[in-house]
């Protein structure tokens, strides 16, 4: 037991302090999120609408690019607002900044007959770019973002020196076990 705690200490005391991730990481983690969101959505929609057991999910490619870029920015919000307003506040202006980035990005991609939505079929759509009957599902998907996605994302940290299965902060023993609290 003895030369595994040396051995675990001389590892742990050599190791750096392991950093936050990059907004580049990050931006890749809510672009990977967002995309998985789409399909998971979309083929729940086609459930509900047409009883398709296939649930045959679909995206865009410019969904990563998308998703990624609107969470990263929802991030920076979260930072500046956590502190100053409450939770319910924050989702509204989520919820607002994702239909103006939803028309932006849609108007855009439109332009090259890229836009890979279309809600046109909706009675509260606007140029078929957005559309009021999504603003639950929004709201819903903000406060799912800050609370689960944004927050956890924010605690990852990486470590170049860290070896695979090898613990990177310093194991407690009590008692000849690892102490875990």
């Amino acid at each position: 037991m003895d030369r595994f705690k040396s051995s675990c200490w001389g590892l742990c005391g050599r190791m750096a302090a392991a950093e936050p991730l990059t907004a580049f990481s990050r931006w890749y983690l809510y672009a990977i999120h967002g995309y998985f969101c789409e399909v998971m959505f979309t083929a729940a929609w086609e459930f509900v609408v047409n009883f398709n057991w296939k649930f045959p999910g679909v995206t865009s490619v410019w969904a990563l690019f998308i998703y990624g870029t609107s969470i990263l920015i929802v991030e920076k919000m979260y930072l500046y607002m956590k502190d100053k307003c409450n939770i319910l506040v924050r989702c509204l202006i989520y919820t607002l900044w994702t239909y103006l980035w939803e028309f932006t990005t849609g108007f855009i991609l439109r332009q090259f007959n890229a836009c890979p939505w279309d809600y046109s079929q909706f009675d509260l759509n606007f140029m078929g770019l957005i559309t009021l009957e999504y603003a639950i599902p929004w709201f819903c998907a903000a406060f799912i973002m800050e609370q689960l996605v944004i927050r956890n994302t924010l605690r990852l940290r990486f470590d170049e020196n860290a070896e695979p299965g090898v613990p990177s902060t310093p194991v407690t023993l009590a008692n000849g076990h690892v102490k875990t609290n």
